[in-house]
């Protein structure tokens, strides 16, 4: 039996091919959609739909995730900007540019691009995670070292918030909780936390003035030590 992988995705296609197969967990938003809001469908996040192979291995590249995060913090760019901010080649960040554009991570900015110039902007994307008895060896591989990746970054995010703490009336806000649920009421209220994420996001171009870009991180995971059958205090 394999082990599970923690953070891999899949596409918003096989999500509603099989819903009625298994239950799938949502992770986090992407690095490449800071600053977007995802239309909602039937209490959940639309998403694109992707390959999951070529998806991986485009969200598990490090350079990959750098220029996603550039774009999702600075809204857009071309190969030359992203060569002289992240430090490569503008060859190599074009090549890269091109691979996410395949994946329909990013778009060309038409209004913008001209002659040998492109210049390029993220697209919104959510992730959910599929079981990995589904995935085929190459997936698995691949979105093995997509949740490696993902993991350091929300290690570095994790520390990040408690050192920017400042109490709750703050920018940084940390929220920890136990408590008891069904399967049912928390999947109800995934679909309230997704609601929320729509009522109170913005697209960039539409932010208030004193907005700024946040990245919040929702984890929901059952006790592993037994499968509890009885209420909250063992009677």
């Amino acid at each position: 039996m394999r082990p599970k992988v923690l953070d891999p995705t899949a596409s918003t296609l096989e999500r509603r091919e099989n819903s009625a197969k298994k239950i799938r967990q949502t992770s986090g938003i992407s690095q490449g959609s800071r600053g977007y809001r995802c239309r909602m469908t039937d209490g959940l996040p639309e998403m694109t739909s992707l390959e999951r192979t070529a998806l991986y291995k485009s969200l598990g590249n490090p350079l990959r995730r750098r220029i996603l995060d550039y774009l999702g913090r600075h809204g857009e760019a071309n190969s030359t900007v992203l060569a002289r901010e992240l430090g490569e080649s503008s060859g190599t960040t074009s090549y890269h540019l091109r691979k996410l554009a395949e994946q329909r991570l990013i778009e060309e900015i038409p209004e913008k691009s001209g002659g040998r110039e492109r210049w390029w902007r993220s697209l919104p994307l959510r992730h959910i995670t599929p079981d990995p008895a589904t995935m085929t060896p190459d997936e698995y591989a691949a979105a093995a070292d997509l949740a490696h990746l993902k993991i350091e970054f929300d290690t570095a995010l994790y520390h990040r918030a408690h050192r920017e703490y400042t109490g709750p009336e703050g920018w940084t806000q940390i929220q920890r909780t136990n408590t008891w649920m069904t399967r049912e009421e928390l999947l109800a209220f995934m679909r309230e936390y997704h609601a929320l994420l729509e009522r109170y996001g913005h697209l960039r171009e539409d932010a208030p003035e004193g907005a700024r870009p946040v990245m919040i991180r929702y984890y929901a995971v059952p006790d592993a030590t037994e499968e509890r059958t009885g209420d909250p205090a063992g009677s």
